[in-house]
């Protein structure tokens, strides 16, 4: 384009004058742009361009939390845009952004209100899915409800999309979870399951995590798998609430029996404590006596050796000064000799009050 437009179209006009006038034509072109000055050209070219970047666009914002895959002619380039500005040309190329944020699914048939933010007109970051419906080992049918934090890798991203397209969280997430949930729960019978809750949900945790795991380039990082209701029929609910309160009377008639075991057991302790009390007066009665007994013995002994013939004699005399003494109070007395003996037996008659008076005295 020439620097001067007016220029252009003067020297426009001036040539098609001198056709018209070899050709004899009476029309007159005059430049559309003669009155608006030189500057006009740049304004119009301005306004164009301004015009072509609000239809075609060729510019994205990637926000946080997000990364852009550029596409190049039908090709997904490797490399994730980062947050900020990105431009691309139109036509050939395309930036799509994809929201790397944590995101939850639920499988529940609890309704609730709106899901999701659709941020971008793409998939909300939570989704609800019908509950799984799983057989158990006896066929019944049971409704697990299961909640599921992921998000997808940012470093992997295009390629992620590219193998899977938009739909990798059915194909990933979904799939992934109903397999291992129906795996796990069908090995145990629907009364089982209530009991064996905790050893459940963190089986399904770790065999979630170990398929979504094993894929290539690890797509998505699985933060948690939450086993949250185990829904069983109505029927084996019914069995184990009767199951239920069987156990508690049961554990009641337990905890009674165990109250009046500790209550002889203590009742019983008692006894003893009474028992060894008893015994131990008794040990203490009989050993006083013994010890009694044995001092006496050994007094007993002492004095035998102590006495000799001098001394009996002696004590003899005494005793004899004794019986002079009665029988000059009592002269009614009569004596017995006791055989072999030197020392008599008195036998006081009791014929007379005043004899008895002087023994009584004596």
């Amino acid at each position: 384009m020439p620097a001067d437009m007016n220029d252009y179209f003067k020297k426009k006009k001036a040539s098609n004058n001198s056709n018209n006038n070899r050709n004899g034509g009476g029309n007159n072109f005059e430049n559309p742009l003669s009155g608006m000055g030189k500057g006009a050209p740049w304004i119009i070219a301005i306004i164009a361009i301004g015009f072509a970047m609000f239809v075609l666009k060729p510019f994205t914002i990637i926000n946080s939390g997000e990364v852009g895959i550029k596409i190049n002619t039908g090709k997904f380039d490797e490399t994730p845009l980062k947050a900020g500005l990105h431009f691309f040309i139109p036509v050939l190329q395309k930036i799509i952004p994809v929201n790397t944020r944590i995101r939850l699914i639920t499988y529940s048939n609890v309704s609730t209100g709106a899901l999701g933010d659709n941020y971008r007109g793409f998939e909300g970051g939570l989704r609800r899915n019908p509950a799984i419906t799983v057989l158990d080992k006896r066929g019944l049918t049971v409704n697990i409800d299961i909640a599921v934090q992921y998000r997808l890798k940012p470093e992997s991203a295009p390629a992620t999309i590219e193998k899977w397209g938009s739909s990798w969280e059915e194909k990933i997430i979904n799939s992934k979870v109903r397999e291992v949930v129906r795996d796990v729960v069908g090995q145990y019978t629907a009364e089982q399951l209530p009991e064996m809750r905790n050893e459940i949900a963190k089986a399904i945790e770790i065999k979630v995590k170990d398929s979504v795991d094993s894929l290539p380039n690890q797509p998505v990082i699985l933060t948690s798998v939450e086993l949250r209701t185990i829904n069983l029929p109505v029927k084996i609910k019914d069995q184990i609430e009767r199951v239920q309160i069987a156990k508690q009377d049961v554990t009641i008639a337990e905890q009674e029996k165990e109250k009046a075991k500790q209550q002889a057991q203590s009742a019983a302790e008692v006894a003893r404590g009474v028992a060894e009390k008893n015994r131990i007066e008794a040990q203490g009665e009989a050993d006083k006596i013994r010890i009694e007994a044995e001092e006496q013995a050994k007094a007993n002994m002492l004095i035998s050796r102590s006495l000799t013939p001098e001394l009996l004699q002696l004590e003899q005399i005494k005793v004899q000064g004794k019986f002079n003494e009665a029988l000059r109070v009592n002269k009614n007395a009569q004596i017995f000799l006791t055989p072999g003996g030197a020392v008599p037996n008195i036998w006081v008659d009791t014929k007379g009050k005043q004899q008895q008076r002087l023994m009584g005295q004596q």
